[in-house]
């Protein structure tokens, strides 16, 4: 009988190869900290602590000088957690390992190994398809801060940073409040005999949330719009305090606009904010009142809002102080830094026990999740439409 002739039963009984589940075995880690090289970033992905811990484990960390000193952590405190710091930035970029806040520039992406893994953000808005090129032609790994994602989906890195910048805002329009800061002199908050501040808020995320919980921390009369209902009643569910909410209906706005002494844009979009308060709705605002835009990264909430940086953070139109500064939490770099290094040891420990980046890939989804290059492939859908290119889903390379 020809083997084409045995009918399909009889296969089942045959002996068959058994598949058994490879276990992981723990790798050491080769780290490279650079110095960040982006206008404006003060941020360090790992404390000195992290990296005494990272250590103890094994692993191998290396740190460029001055990498944490925007930050308060001095090269002296990575060097006594067993970090060896160098001057040599092609050394920390030629580590396995790349770990750092923004997006590495093409000199830098230059001077990494083909084949090596890089953790940083991606900030998609602020690179070109080149950048994905150059690491295509490196057949670079590359994980994106911003898209890795907890046990129940959150994104942990971004709400850490969300909530930053929503604290930020309320104690950055406090300033701006002040005469110092060319204000009209108004104390934050609710005193004794006197209106409180009012305040209002675009956006219910984790952002807006903080914002909101801050402000109404201080005495402030709080009132949040959004374009979801279910957002707006998990917000005040949240903060178990009296708030007034309300969906963005224009005649509201208009009223809150109108009395409000600080306004906090914190809306997102697929590609950019959505801009919700137009440039009529701003010229009716109270002289003096202030307009933090914490969604200006992506565009802004206010028609009104333009960049600015921490040197030169404001502007006045219509009689209104404009903050515009992109990436708020960098103003707040030690805090920032703490945040980030919390979330990201446990990650780096895990890619450890996993036996590299590759098994993590393969065995983590929160981890895979934050893959956006898989040794030079593209796998990440939203960097794909964003530049409306292919990509592969990663579970096809992962066979």
């Amino acid at each position: 009988m020809s083997i084409t002739s045995i009918p399909f039963s009889a296969y089942e009984l045959m002996p068959q190869e058994e598949k058994l589940l490879r276990e992981s075995v723990p790798g050491k880690l080769f780290i490279g900290l650079p110095k960040e090289s982006s206008m404006e970033e003060k941020r360090v992905c790992l404390t000195p602590d992290a990296v005494e811990s990272l250590v103890a484990h094994g692993h191998e960390v290396w740190v460029e000088e001055g990498a944490g000193v925007e930050s308060s952590f001095e090269d002296d405190e990575y060097r006594k957690a067993g970090a060896t710091i160098t001057v040599d930035r092609k050394k920390i970029f030629s580590c396995p390992l790349v770990f750092k806040v923004s997006p590495p520039t093409m000199d830098e992406i230059g001077m990494m190994q083909t084949g090596s893994a890089l953790i940083s953000a991606l900030q998609l808005k602020t690179i070109d398809l080149d950048y994905i090129n150059a690491l295509k032609s490196k057949k670079i790994t590359a994980i994106a801060l911003e898209y890795l994602t907890d046990e129940d989906g959150s994104h942990p890195m971004t709400q850490s940073l969300g909530e930053i910048a929503g604290i930020s805002s309320v104690h950055i329009a406090t300033e701006l409040m002040s005469q110092t800061h060319h204000g009209k002199g108004q104390l934050f908050g609710n005193i004794s005999g006197l209106p409180p501040t009012e305040v209002v808020v675009f956006g219910a995320g984790t952002a807006a949330t903080a914002a909101a919980k801050t402000a109404l921390e201080l005495g402030a009369q709080v009132k949040v719009f959004d374009h979801s209902v279910a957002r707006l009643r998990r917000l005040q569910n949240q903060l178990k305090h009296p708030i007034s909410t309300s969906i963005l209906d224009p005649k509201n706005m208009i009223k809150a606009l109108r009395r409000c002494d600080v306004a906090i844009g914190a809306l997102w979009g697929k590609s950019r904010a959505p801009i919700v308060v137009s440039e009529s709705m701003t010229s009716i605002m109270k002289k003096g009142a202030v307009i933090i835009d914490i969604a200006i990264d992506s565009g802004g909430c206010f028609e009104t809002s333009e960049v600015t940086t921490h040197d030169q953070p404001t502007q006045t139109k219509y009689g209104v102080i404009h903050y515009g500064v992109p990436n708020i939490p960098a103003r707040y770099p030690k805090t920032a830094s703490l945040s980030m290094s919390h979330i990201c040891l446990p990650l780096l420990l895990h890619i450890s026990e996993q036996g590299g980046v590759p098994q993590s890939v393969k065995n983590h989804e929160g981890f895979r999740s934050g893959v956006y290059l898989y040794r030079g492939v593209l796998t990440h859908q939203t960097v794909a439409d964003w530049w409306g290119i292919t990509y592969t889903p990663i579970e096809l390379l992962l066979i």
